[in-house]
């Protein structure tokens, strides 16, 4: 079931969202996903859930891939090998999560990987047909041993908001970065939320929150995850 939540629905000002949230103990193990752009807040937001609710934080892993180097030399060469390293270090982070007695909130998915990134490469021509097929199908057979999330939480955000969150952090790496690769990725977010995850998404449109400086516009964000995973859900 996909959901949709403005910043200004009437029914749910952040008043009446502080005075209605539940319990961090309300909820069984279960684990969630951030999911969205670059620069629209995952991680800021996935440590303040952790803290708020007491969940463990996965953050995606930064991995010394070792085809890095030979993948910047010659791309179309290496992109196969670069994408089954990290598609093999995104499926042991998810595996570790049935070892965990705690409920964990991840910032981001093996699922975006694969059909934001990982499919980015293969429509800028970096990766076959055949390879890209192959990949696929490593894929699926790696989702059907893992647990789907409980929730995935996918923060929307227009390009120009990206942006300025990019330029404002400072990232040295990120500053040369293109609005048409936003854009692009805006759209490959857009067709994996609407057509490819079968999940439960609850969509968060932030482009008008400051969740980060704002206790009402966090409390906002706190009220519709509470009412999705209340227990009767679980």
């Amino acid at each position: 079931m996909h959901g949709y939540f403005g910043p200004y629905d009437s029914a749910f000002s952040p008043i009446a969202v502080r005075k209605r949230t539940l319990t961090t103990n309300s909820f069984s193990k279960v684990y969630i996903a951030i999911a969205g752009n670059i620069g629209c807040g995952k991680t800021t937001l996935t440590g303040m859930l952790s803290k708020y609710y007491g969940w463990s934080p996965m953050m995606e892993t930064v991995v010394d891939n070792p085809y890095l180097e030979d993948y910047y030399k010659d791309i179309k060469r290496w992109s196969f090998a670069l994408e089954v390293y990290f598609l093999k270090q995104r499926f042991k982070d998810m595996l570790s999560l049935a070892k965990s007695d705690n409920t964990i909130i991840i910032d981001r998915s093996i699922f975006e990987g694969v059909h934001v990134f990982t499919k980015g490469n293969y429509e800028m021509g970096n990766l076959s047909d055949r390879d890209f097929q192959t990949y696929l199908e490593l894929f699926e057979q790696m989702v059907s041993m893992l647990e789907m999330p409980r929730l995935m939480i996918y923060l929307r955000s227009s390009v120009p908001h990206l942006f300025k969150n990019i330029q404002k952090r400072g990232r040295e790496y990120e500053q040369s970065m293109q609005i048409n690769y936003l854009e692009e990725l805006n759209r490959r977010y857009e067709d994996f939320i609407r057509n490819k995850y079968t999940g439960e998404v609850l969509t968060i449109d932030v482009d008008n929150l400051d969740f980060e400086h704002s206790s009402e516009d966090f409390a906002y964000i706190v009220q519709q995850i509470d009412e999705r995973l209340t227990p009767t859900f679980i």
